[in-house]
């Protein structure tokens, strides 16, 4: 969990947040997210619930969603 929180850093977790996934949706998470913390412990217990690829290139990081923007 903490290696994920230094890789979300200050950016918004719930942009790490892969909405196609079943929990994500059972929970209602687009209308209600889960606090950082919640978000982040869920997010270790079920590593599909993070968005992928994640691409780390030095301090810039790009998800699966933002390829080709």
């Amino acid at each position: 969990m903490e290696e994920l929180d230094r890789l979300i850093g200050t950016r918004d977790y719930r942009e790490f947040l892969n909405s196609r996934n079943e929990l994500y949706r059972e929970r209602g998470m687009k209308e209600a997210p889960p606090p950082r913390g919640e978000a982040l412990e869920l997010m270790s217990q079920h590593p599909n619930l993070i968005k992928r690829p994640i691409l780390v290139d030095g301090g810039r990081i790009v998800l699966g969603s933002d390829v080709g923007r």
